[in-house]
């Protein structure tokens, strides 16, 4: 097949484990990701594909060795750009270059009785995955109600896929395929 064949076959036929439906244990959540987006009063969550000027994928690392991309849970009343700002200096001590670009989300169905967050829409509710030109011109500020950010490191796009989805799921790669092969097509 050539590489202009997969471009113009949808992004479900080429990534097909980010699309498949998928259990989340840790939080009892059913979640399916698509490229539509949800209604801003559903996004709790937004996570973004940090890309340097250089073309590397901005990653972090936590204390307990865990490598994940920056982004995390919105607070009362904060949109969705602010919660993006905030989540990449607390993380990765990074800001934004320009616009974010939205890939797509997952639609999280949890079966806990009560939401994350007290002002968390529930049982319904959606995690926003984009991408973005940034830049690393800081340390993560770690607050203490977040992850301890040991390393923040820019990688290549391979490097960052292989990362993402040791000891998880192949999911984490495709999405960040998919940031890159949008990426690539501006």
């Amino acid at each position: 097949m050539t590489e202009t064949t997969e471009l113009a076959s949808p992004p479900e036929d080429r990534f097909p484990a980010l699309f498949a439906p998928q259990r989340w244990e840790w939080g009892g959540i059913d979640a399916q990701f698509a490229t539509e987006l949800p209604p801003d009063e559903l996004i709790t969550n937004i996570h973004l594909i940090g890309f340097t000027p250089d073309q590397r994928v901005v990653l972090c690392r936590d204390a307990r060795n865990h490598w994940f991309l920056p982004g995390g849970t919105r607070e009362p009343a904060e949109s969705v750009l602010d919660c993006l700002a905030r989540e990449l200096r607390e993380e990765a001590g990074a800001r934004l270059l320009g616009e974010p670009v939205w890939v797509g989300a997952h639609r999280a169905v949890t079966d806990r009785p009560t939401p994350y967050r007290p002002w968390q829409p529930h049982p319904v509710k959606a995690w926003l995955w984009g991408w973005a030109e940034v830049t690393v011109d800081s340390a993560p500020t770690n607050p203490e109600d977040g992850e301890e950010v040991v390393e923040v490191r820019a990688m290549t796009v391979a490097e960052a896929c292989k990362l993402l989805v040791n000891g998880r799921e192949a999911w984490w790669g495709e999405l960040v395929r998919l940031a890159a092969e949008q990426r690539g097509a501006r």
